[in-house]
């Protein structure tokens, strides 16, 4: 029998996890998440984790694996989470990868292409622009040479920002150009489900969410990590905004606001990444779990009978 990677995407609060859950159970299988912030063990209410409960339902890799203070890019992710892939394919028929970071997911669906050497002397250049002159210059060049990648990178991330102008720059190449996409070849049986809703439904969604956020103690935790501050992982939407807050640049409710607008935007950014993709089975996010597993059903037999 073949195995299937079943793999489940959509914006940020639209239910994933849920999902993932309820397909592992049914298969008798685990979860592996493709989140790039959920790695980190010190952050928990800002990046939504799954709660105690339901990581204890059913068993999740690559969640709370790491430190923030540990060196793990992406290449780190591909090569950990093909392992658990693999070891899994031993003994189980299907295998559930869940997350919203698209380049996360295509890396384990279809590989990622070799990045060019950066020269120190241009990543000096652009970190130098970036300490004087902030963002916006570096912003206005990586949208005139790779919009691509503009419509879907996080506009606030300096680092992922510097990241694609300097592959851009050093390669003469856009920066997208290396990443992956669905037409390649992919390296498992997949099937993807994608969830979504309108939009407003999908606002609302976050704002709940972030609300929650800081009901159970989001401003609490940001302040356990103020020693982390400087680092990249720390520099992501519910943790950047709290530390203004820390810092007395905004009120707290200005904080709170910038989280949802911040989480909003991120969410059209994960769609529009998303939408590239036409092998994504789409479902709306009021789905009746029965005809996502009849969807899958019906995959599998076709995949076993060609």
């Amino acid at each position: 029998m073949s195995k299937f990677l079943i793999t489940i995407v959509g914006p940020t609060a639209i239910g994933k996890t849920s999902l993932a859950i309820k397909l592992a159970k049914k298969y008798k299988t685990e979860v592996i998440s493709a989140d790039s912030r959920q790695f980190y063990r010190e952050l928990n209410i800002g990046t939504a984790k799954p709660s105690k409960d339901e990581l204890s339902s059913v068993k999740h890799h690559l969640i709370n694996n790491i430190s923030v203070t540990d060196k793990y890019d992406i290449s780190h992710f591909e090569a950990d989470a093909r392992k658990i892939i693999d070891n899994l394919f031993k003994t189980k028929d299907s295998v559930i990868l869940v997350g919203g970071s698209g380049l996360y997911i295509d890396t384990i669906l279809y590989g990622i292409d070799k990045m060019p050497n950066i020269e120190n002397s241009l990543r000096e250049k652009l970190n130098e622009e970036f300490e004087n002159n902030g963002l916006k210059n570096l912003l206005a060049q990586l949208k005139k040479i790779d919009p691509a990648t503009y419509r879907y990178i996080d506009l606030s991330n300096h680092r992922r920002i510097i990241r694609a102008l300097e592959v851009s720059i050093s390669s003469k190449k856009p920066y997208s150009s290396f990443l992956t996409n669905s037409a390649k070849q992919s390296n498992y049986n997949e099937i993807i489900i994608g969830l979504n809703c309108d939009r407003d439904k999908l606002h609302s969604l976050i704002n709940k969410r972030v609300d929650k956020m800081i009901i159970c103690g989001l401003i609490e935790e940001v302040k356990t990590l103020k020693k982390f501050k400087e680092l990249n992982a720390l520099n992501t939407i519910g943790y950047k905004e709290i530390f203004d807050y820390l810092n007395n640049q905004t009120s707290l409710e200005e904080s709170v606001e910038k989280i949802k607008t911040n989480s909003r935007r991120y969410a059209k950014r994960q769609l529009t990444y998303f939408n590239s993709n036409n092998k994504i089975n789409w479902f709306q996010n009021q789905y009746e779990i029965k005809n996502i597993i009849k969807l899958i059903e019906s995959k599998r037999i076709t995949q076993q009978l060609t």
